[in-house]
């Protein structure tokens, strides 16, 4: 007779929590077992975030049970599940850029004698978690701010594996990784899990939860829509439908058929150009042509100067060489206003640092690149402020349909639906897209991908930066290849494929 099973690692039952005017969670089961990944679906409002904030005591739930190794707990704080030994890693990192990579390490549970800190030897166990990592390039003493997201992703692990963990919940970890920084990632999950740590992943990617999961559990509308379904042999098609309430086909929109009667995109004057623009140890001299309704993709990996590239265009980093011009008149080097006010919108990688005021309304949010338009002699017209952010909102069925809701409160993908609507309300001309549906579930990926095409078919010239390639390949019309800061390509999008795009990036053969 086989042994009984032991009891799982993590229980919690019947789970429900509300914050005005929302049902976040509505009587949610999750069981975990010591040594798997159990990876948590949904769409963005689903209710993953809630959960996870419940089980790392951030968020006490108004209803439900939780156990721990078969013992009722309560989770009072972050704190008190860390001593149990429940590490959370989150999407948006909560890292203390002005600290030291070991000081953010250690933050919190710093290494003392008598009272006095030991930094030569939290320094010395950074390091070591770091070559635990696969990284043991990243200096102790580094400040965090100065690394990329890649490194600051992997200093926050880091900081979890400094505890005495037996689960980890990771928060789209992927999601600023390169594709080696990924399978780094793996090996890292296989590890731990090999040592009896419990993982509950959260991703939009699919695909990993094949490479990765051992089950899958699926929130919808905050309620519990599938519970433990093996990772590997469910359907894409089956997880899908739980997740949305529909079958969503991973099709991109049909680009325009050549018309005779009209331009078709890349054709006509150049509404964006860049001449020579470089800046030093990012990016080399790059020239390009980016014309009305256009979407050009830039392809590379994380590090590559994509997204250095995009925010110098924009003005919020000065080149030190070339220029940007728009309708043949050059823009002020290291100028936003200059910029917005030429009609160029940027959706910045970091939507929450850099693209968001998270204090303020759904309408100021979308509103702000465009208060000159509501203000009446110094005067502004509140009213016709919320009428136009509203219809901006439902133009993108931003959900909830609450303007005066606060931005801070919405799901990762609604709030990158909030930057998006204050360009479309703004009427810009060029849109800057860094990873424009980083964090974005499936079903708002589609009315993404449409929206950005439905603009350009409009004359919006899109620039577009993606670490997913078939993102890339799919939306764009042009495709630029970079590796270390270099243009090693360029082609149309219907001539390349991912794996010619990865030796490209990975080898970086000359184009021909």
């Amino acid at each position: 007779m086989a042994p009984p099973e032991p009891p799982p690692l993590l229980t919690m039952s019947a789970i429900a929590k509300s914050f005005p005017g929302v049902r976040a969670l509505d009587g949610v089961d999750l069981d975990v077992q010591a040594g798997e990944v159990h990876c948590l679906l949904g769409q963005n409002g689903a209710g993953k975030s809630t959960l996870i904030k419940v089980l790392a005591g951030a968020h006490q739930p108004d209803q439900g049970e939780i156990h721990w190794q078969g013992r009722p707990v309560r989770l009072k704080s972050p704190v008190a599940a860390m001593r149990l030994g429940i590490a959370t890693i989150y999407q948006e990192l909560d890292l203390v850029e002005g600290l030291s990579v070991a000081e953010n390490v250690f933050l919190g549970h710093e290494l003392a004698t008598g009272g006095f800190l030991r930094p030569r030897s939290a320094r010395a166990a950074t390091a070591d978690l770091l070559a635990r990592l696969g990284h043991p390039e990243i200096p102790p003493d580094a400040l965090v701010g100065s690394l990329p997201a890649a490194g600051q992703q992997i200093v926050s692990m880091a900081r979890a594996l400094s505890h005495d963990v037996r689960l980890i919940v990771m928060d789209e970890p992927s999601a600023a990784l390169d594709p080696d920084e990924v399978d780094n990632l793996f090996r890292i999950v296989g590890d731990l899990t090999g040592d009896g740590v419990a993982v509950v992943y959260i991703s939009h990617r699919l695909e990993e939860i094949r490479r990765i999961g051992d089950r899958v559990s699926v929130l919808k509308d905050g309620r519990v829509a599938a519970r433990g379904l093996p990772a590997r042999t469910t359907p894409t098609r089956d997880i899908v439908a739980l997740m949305t309430g529909r079958d969503v086909e991973y099709a991109f929109p049909e680009r325009p058929a050549p018309d005779a009667s009209s331009e078709a995109p890349g054709e006509g004057k150049p509404v964006l150009r860049l001449e020579g623009l470089a800046r030093a140890g990012e990016f080399e001299p790059l020239d390009l042509d980016l014309r009305p309704g256009e979407i050009v993709g830039l392809a590379g990996l994380v590090g590559s100067g994509r997204s250095e590239i995009l925010e110098t265009v924009y003005g919020a980093r000065r080149p030190t060489a070339g220029r940007v011009l728009v309708d043949g008149r050059p823009l002020r080097p290291g100028s936003v206003t200059a910029a917005v006010r030429a009609g160029l919108g940027l959706a910045p990688e970091e939507r929450k640092a850099q693209g968001l005021l998270m204090l303020e309304s759904i309408t100021r949010n979308v509103s702000v690149s465009s208060l000159a338009r509501f203000s009446r002699a110094g005067w502004l017209d509140r009213g016709a402020e919320r009428t136009a952010a509203r219809e901006a909102v439902r133009d993108l069925s931003l959900r909830p349909d609450d303007p005066e809701r606060p931005v801070r409160t919405l799901s990762g993908g609604n709030q990158q639906k909030a930057v998006l609507a204050r360009w479309l309300l703004r009427g810009c001309r060029v849109l800057l897209l860094d990873e424009p549906t980083r964090g974005v579930d499936v079903g708002a990926r589609a009315e993404l991908y449409a929206l950005i095409r439905r603009l350009a078919d409009d004359g919006v010239a899109v620039l577009l930066v993606s670490s997913e390639l078939p993102e890339v390949l799919g939306l764009a019309d042009r495709v630029l290849v970079l590796r270390e800061g270099r243009v090693v390509h360029t082609a149309p999008a219907r001539e390349l494929d991912e794996h010619r795009v990865l030796d490209l990036v990975m080898e970086g053969s000359p184009s021909c």
